[in-house]
């Protein structure tokens, strides 16, 4: 798997885990808000980090195949006396 899946995995069992522990002090409390607000926050900056990671890696992915193009570019053109 890569990176990219891996890390938002991770992060969402890591909120899971999380929200499960601190049910029971937001609900004795009643801040329910504050409680779905803080796992919907954490959500959205989950699925952000995901397509910033897939992102990152098509353009490392791409550096990549045009660095190789241009090494093999290089030694086609080079003449060996």
């Amino acid at each position: 798997m890569k990176r990219s899946v891996i890390l938002p995995i991770i992060l969402l069992v890591y909120l899971l885990v999380m929200s499960y522990i601190g049910w029971p002090y937001y609900s004795q409390q009643d801040k329910y808000l504050e409680y779905f607000g803080i796992i919907g926050i954490t959500l959205v900056v989950i699925v952000c980090l995901y397509f910033f990671l897939k992102r990152r890696d098509r353009f490392r992915k791409e550096n990549r195949k045009r660095k190789d193009a241009s090494m093999r570019r290089n030694f086609r053109d080079d003449k060996i006396r």
